[in-house]
């Protein structure tokens, strides 16, 4: 493959996002994936229009650095003119905010005119396969392995960085070690999300992984990734040791989400995160009006996802992870039952499991190392080149 051209960049990505945006310019979506819940048939495209309100909405709203996440439904079929539009209007019409920028897209639509676009603002895309073609195939449709590969060629080719997520589902499950195996031998980071019970399924549970099995396939990938150390990234893994290593959460299923993440809609609306796009009871305001966080608090939806919040604090007070799990996502919590606060994230028991068993390994493993005792050795210090890998090699290599 040629080697991309390199370019002067505009805007640099941060490592720290206090302030969460995700811009949904359409809920529209060429792909047909068997288990998905954030798509819709006829859906609007966002009108720079929009885009203009919510710069003059974000302007005045919190003085912290913001990072714009464009999602779908699939954000590329906005179009080219879209982001040639967008991206200068946020950038430079928020610059005292500092804001950075990244795309979540299955690359179907990815054409060289929008990679350099996106290109220039050094944006990161994040898109999604579920392991070798006949397996992916099966669970997101005919065709979709290739679609998706080419608009990565044309990603990488124009100096784009592409991380890929891996749903894993009841079916997919099976299959974990072809899974793991096609990262690892592709060089692809592995991310992985397991399929959940949809909010707008007639049949929500159909494709959705167990709480058990997921946090058996956890604890399996931390194994592997131990076995493959710097052959491959398992940024859960990753995320998951640095909950435990730093006592607090690191991405969003694990942290209060509320007032710091929002969503816009096509036509505007607020809602407390992307998963609720389209949904007119989650509304909490939109753009056009330029609401203070006072006014989204008056809404349902934010009351709700306070309520689960102090769900947390109620039932999960006794908890040894409540610090970096925080009851996990709310959304995750919510869909089975309607909207109702009943529970906790339904995967609570995976967490449980491998937040367990990488706090176990690590106790093990200072009690085990002479002269340490408890204490943490300094972070510049590295594991005995002939040791065998174990949690504190991810915790030196990632935190």
């Amino acid at each position: 493959m040629k080697k991309p051209k390199r370019r002067m960049k505009k805007f640099k990505r941060r490592s720290s996002t206090p302030f969460h945006v995700m811009l949904v310019p359409t809920l529209g979506c060429p792909s047909n994936c068997s288990y998905c819940w954030s798509s819709e048939e006829g859906s609007p495209i966002m009108s720079i229009e929009t885009i203009e309100e919510v710069v003059k909405w974000i302007k005045n709203f919190r003085d912290d650095p913001v990072t714009f996440t464009f999602h779908g439904g699939e954000p590329l079929l906005a179009g080219a003119d879209f982001y040639r539009k967008a991206l200068p209007l946020l950038a430079e019409g928020l610059s005292h905010l500092k804001p950075s920028f990244a795309l979540q897209t299955n690359l179907w639509k990815m054409t060289p005119e929008i990679a350099q676009i996106l290109a220039e603002y050094d944006i990161p895309i994040g898109s999604s396969i579920d392991g070798p073609k006949e397996l992916n195939d099966r669970q997101r449709g005919v065709g979709y392995f290739e679609k998706t590969m080419r608009g990565y060629e044309i990603a990488r080719a124009n100096g784009l960085t592409v991380r890929f997520i891996c749903t894993f589902t009841s079916y997919s499950v099976k299959f974990k070690e072809d899974i793991f195996n096609f990262f690892l031998k592709n060089g692809l980071t592995l991310k992985l999300h397991p399929a959940l019970p949809s909010i707008r399924s007639e049949t929500p549970e159909k494709w959705a992984l167990d709480p058990k099995e997921y946090g058996e396939l956890l604890i399996y990938l931390l194994d592997k990734y131990l076995e493959n150390i710097g052959k491959i990234e398992v940024m859960n893994i990753d995320h998951l040791c640095r909950c435990v290593f730093t006592h607090r959460g690191s991405v969003c299923t694990f942290v209060d989400c509320m007032d710091g993440v929002f969503a816009v809609g096509p036509d505007g609306s607020i809602y407390p995160c992307y998963r609720f796009v389209g949904m007119p009871e989650y509304v909490m305001g939109n753009v056009y009006d330029h609401p203070s966080q006072d006014d989204l608090a008056r809404s349902d939806a934010w009351k709700l996802m306070h309520q689960f919040k102090e769900y947390v604090d109620r039932e999960c007070g006794e908890c040894p992870y409540i610090n970096f799990c925080r009851g996990g996502c709310p959304y995750n919590a919510i869909a089975p039952t309607g909207g109702e606060i009943k529970g906790v994230d339904p995967h609570c028991t995976a967490y449980k499991m491998i937040f367990g068993e990488i706090t176990d390994r690590l106790n093990r493993e200072l009690s085990e190392s002479p002269g340490m005792g408890m204490a943490m050795p300094p972070l510049q210090s590295e594991p005995d080149a002939g040791a065998k890998p174990g949690i504190m090699s991810l915790m030196f290599k990632r935190s």
